[in-house]
C-alpha cells in the first residue's frame, strides 16, 4: 500500500495563509475543542477566517475545521487563534479527566451494569 504525504498543501500557499507564522503563539487548541462564531465574516476577511466562521455557526472541532478546509492542524490552529483573539469565535475546551477519587464506587458501576443486563 503507497500512502500519501498527510500535507499536501503548497508550501507557499500555507505560507501566504499564515502570514510566515509557524505556531499559534499562546492558544492553546486541542483537536476536539469546540469552535464557535461570535460573529459574521465581515468584507475584505481573509477567505479562509470567512469559511471558519460561517462552518462555525454551530459548535465545530478544530479537527473539523481542518478537515472542512484541507489544511494542516497547525495552519488551523493560527488561524483560529488570529479570530480568538479578535474576537470572533469563541473555544470550548474539552473537560479535562476526571480525578481519580472523583470516580464512581465500582460496586455502584457493577449495580448499574446488572440492572442494564435485566432490562
Amino acid at each position: 500500500m503507497i500512502r500519501k504525504p498527510v500535507d499536501t498543501g503548497d508550501p507557499h500557499r500555507l505560507y501566504t495563509v499564515t502570514g510566515g507564522r509557524s505556531h499559534a503563539g499562546d492558544v492553546r487548541l486541542d483537536l476536539v475543542t469546540l469552535i464557535v462564531s461570535e460573529c459574521r465574516p465581515t468584507e475584505g476577511m481573509q477567505s479562509e477566517h470567512t469559511r471558519i466562521l460561517e462552518l462555525c455557526r454551530h459548535p465545530t472541532a478544530v479537527v473539523e475545521i481542518a478537515a472542512d478546509l484541507q489544511l494542516p492542524i497547525t495552519v488551523v490552529k493560527i488561524l483560529l487563534g488570529d479570530l480568538l483573539t479578535a474576537g470572533r469565535v469563541t473555544a470550548r475546551n474539552p473537560r479535562p479527566a476526571a480525578e481519580h477519587g472523583d470516580t464512581p464506587d465500582s460496586a455502584l458501576l457493577k449495580e448499574v451494569l446488572i440492572g442494564l443486563r435485566n432490562l
